[in-house]
């Protein structure tokens, strides 16, 4: 008995989680800046009108079922930028299919 209520356990462990996994690439050609805090980064809803530079993109590759929380998402998204000193990320692409959610963001630094 204890042998199948291990492997429900494990089962039901094993089916709800979630991932989010980061490639980032930052651009050439763009000025590097030291680190921020990934706390500092804002996740904007698009593009701002504010200027600012594109310093790379950050490409996120989410699990479908189940899909992460919101707050995983945006979590990675602000670690990933934060590296090069962004001030903001922003998504630019969500493709969902029932096999592979894909995200691409741009990270950016307001212009001062």
């Amino acid at each position: 008995m204890s042998r199948l209520l291990l492997a429900v356990v494990l089962a039901a462990a094993t089916a709800s989680c979630s991932y989010v996994e980061a490639t980032s690439t930052q651009y050439s050609g763009v000025e590097r800046f030291p680190p921020v805090e990934p706390a500092s980064v804002r996740v904007l809803p698009a593009e701002p009108r504010e200027r600012h530079d594109r310093l790379g993109e950050v490409l996120l590759d989410l699990s479908v079922d189940p899909a992460p929380p919101l707050a995983d998402i945006e979590e990675r998204l602000r670690r990933e930028a934060a590296k090069w000193g962004a001030d903001a990320v922003y998504i630019v692409r969500d493709s969902k299919t029932s096999r592979e959610h894909k995200v691409v963001a741009l990270a950016i630094r307001f212009r001062r």
